[in-house]
């Protein structure tokens, strides 16, 4: 464990040049559309005004393309799916994009965006996708930086912030996830282990935060353009400058012939990508909303989630309701328990309430990883069926934790496009969803299981107040 500040200080100065404007010009000269294939729906939490689809068939993402729209999401939901689906939809998407790509005559950019504590289908889901995409075995790019969350690589070791600490990410409760659980903090380590040594932690290259900020841009370009077939490349970071530097040496090597490669990466490197500024989150002027009330759906099970919710009880006096999920494993069970939960949510939003609803705390466990997935689904499908039942129009729907932002999204609302406005806190995603025949433009935020402090969720809720 670190000391966050003493460690951010003993770095040497952030990169003296500005360069969003500069890849801003880059990134558009190059007529590169950027794809981020997110597999949940809290990976737009660093962008604004960009769409999200929830569709991957052939004609929506060739409509995508058509528009000219420069930078658009489409929402995998991926870690929700065992391995041999998640290749499966890995690949089914990478030939559609291919195929609307070609259709079009637009060139793409694809980037795997997953979860910035390390937890998701890799490599696995990024080879079938560069299998799919016509580049197999292109070069990996591993950026899992995520700084409004506090996930920032040093000396290519993963770092968790807590307050004023910098915890190693194989030390975290995110490390022990039962679908998707890890050892390494240190990324080349990490590599071998996810790919059980077929990479060897030694064969793994990286680019240093000292190199970033004293080499600059003609260093990242230099390294990216001697990378082999198969070789991953860890990229350090603990401020989005760092990101900027790497993106100018990336177009730098894109003008020089450098073509071939893979990202799999948290959410800070899309606006430096796309060469666009953060914005601060925004505030409730900013957001047209109408209803009454507003729901909270509490699916994510992470401990942190776990102490928002207690935060929450202690300072948010509303109604809380607990789903009992092994009710929800017979069909008896499963639609009683979903009729009592959604009538106690219809009768606070009928009086302008705010009403929370969540999971059982305690952990159900299966024997195996596909066994837990199971579980988390069955629960899932349970409060899809709650929300399905919902009539009362709420004034916005915070989903915490991203497999039940995703389904919620999909299964319950139908949502096929939204569009994202900003962020409500930093890191957490504010979404308008444009088709939602229930409820239509309702404002909807997909809050990351494993984001913020104590008070994340309570500060979320009190912009609306």
């Amino acid at each position: 464990m670190k000391n966050y500040i003493d460690t951010i200080q003993s770095l040497p100065p952030e990169y003296s040049e500005k360069l969003t404007k500069k890849n801003r010009k880059s990134f558009l000269d190059s007529g590169l559309t950027v794809i981020v294939l997110d597999d949940d729906p809290t990976g737009t939490q660093t962008i604004s005004n960009v769409p999200v689809i929830t569709n991957w068939d052939e004609k929506e993402i060739e409509n995508e393309l058509k528009s000219g729209t420069p930078l658009f999401y489409i929402l995998t939901n991926s870690r929700s799916l065992n391995h041999g689906e998640a290749n499966r939809l890995a690949h089914e998407i990478g030939r559609n994009i291919n195929n609307a790509s070609n259709k079009t005559n637009r060139k793409t950019l694809v980037i795997s965006r997953s979860d910035s504590t390390l937890r998701g289908h890799y490599p696995n889901e990024v080879d079938a996708l560069g299998e799919s995409l016509g580049i197999k075995n292109a070069p990996h790019i591993l950026i899992p930086a995520f700084f409004e969350g506090g996930r920032v690589t040093i000396e290519d070791v993963h770092y968790v912030r807590d307050g004023n600490h910098l915890i190693p990410a194989g030390e975290t409760p995110f490390a022990k996830d039962f679908s998707f659980g890890y050892k390494s903090s240190n990324l080349k380590d990490y590599v071998e282990e996810k790919t059980q040594g077929r990479i060897k932690a030694l064969q793994v290259i990286s680019i240093s935060i000292n190199e970033l900020r004293i080499n600059g841009p003609v260093y990242v370009s230099s390294v990216l353009k001697r990378l082999q077939n198969g070789q991953v490349c860890v990229i350090n970071a603990a401020a989005q400058s760092d990101l900027d530097v790497f993106t100018t040496g990336f177009y730098m090597a894109l003008k020089q012939g450098f073509k071939q490669i893979l990202f799999r990466t948290a959410a800070s490197i899309v606006p430096s990508l796309a060469g666009l500024p953060v914005n601060l989150p925004i505030g409730k002027q900013q957001i047209n909303y109408e209803g009454q009330g507003g729901v909270l759906a509490v699916g994510s099970y992470v401990p942190m989630t776990s102490r928002q919710l207690d935060f929450l009880k202690k300072n948010f006096p509303v109604e809380y309701i607990e789903i009992q999920a092994k009710k929800l494993f017979n069909d008896a069970g499963f639609q009683s328990e979903t009729k009592r939960v959604s009538d106690r949510i219809n009768s606070n939003l009928k009086n302008n309430r705010v009403v929370v609803f969540y999971t059982s705390r305690k952990i159900i466990k299966g024997k195996t990883a596909e066994d837990n997935l199971r579980i988390i689904n069955l629960i899932s499908a349970g409060i899809v069926e709650i929300v399905k039942k919902i009539t009362v129009r709420p004034g916005f729907f915070i989903a915490k934790g991203g497999i039940t932002a995703s389904d919620i999204l999909t299964k319950s609302f139908n949502v096929r496009k939204a569009h994202v406005l900003g962020q409500i806190i930093p890191g957490v995603p504010v979404w308008q969803l444009n088709d939602c025949k229930s409820f239509p433009d309702l404002i909807y935020m997909p809050f990351p299981g494993n984001l913020g402090g104590d008070e994340a969720v309570y500060n979320a809720i009190q912009k609306f107040f």
